[in-house]
């Protein structure tokens, strides 16, 4: 029960970090929120964007670690969770982003919860 409470928290701790951290770019940077109407990003935002979703992950990981009082097992369900959440919406969305950007973003959702997890291991 623990460990599907730790996917759990890890899910919402990447969904607030990310909310926050976007709300932040946003606000700082007007010409990030006009494209982001558009989805039409510089290079720049696009590595902006990508930073964003490092940190929301580590957040995650470190947050389904905690809950889970130490389990590696709640960080890789919880990697295989944000992997079933965003390759959908990464695939929906290819036409949008370069390649490279997809795949950046997706290998994140795998490295960063696992560094933010394991870290203290």
């Amino acid at each position: 029960m623990r460990s599907a409470g730790a996917v759990l928290g890890g899910v919402v701790a990447w969904t607030i970090a990310a909310t926050l951290l976007n709300l932040a770019l946003r606000f700082s940077w007007p010409a990030y929120a006009a494209a982001e109407k558009q989805m039409d990003f510089t290079l720049l935002m696009l590595i902006a964007r990508l930073i964003i979703g490092a940190l929301a992950s580590l957040a995650a990981g470190v947050t389904a670690f905690w809950i889970s009082r130490r389990k590696p097992v709640a960080i890789w369900v919880l990697v295989i969770v944000l992997l079933a959440i965003f390759i959908p919406i990464h695939y929906r969305l290819w036409t949008k982003f370069p390649a490279w950007y997809h795949i950046v973003f997706i290998l994140s959702l795998v490295a960063f919860p696992v560094a933010g997890g394991l870290r203290r291991r």
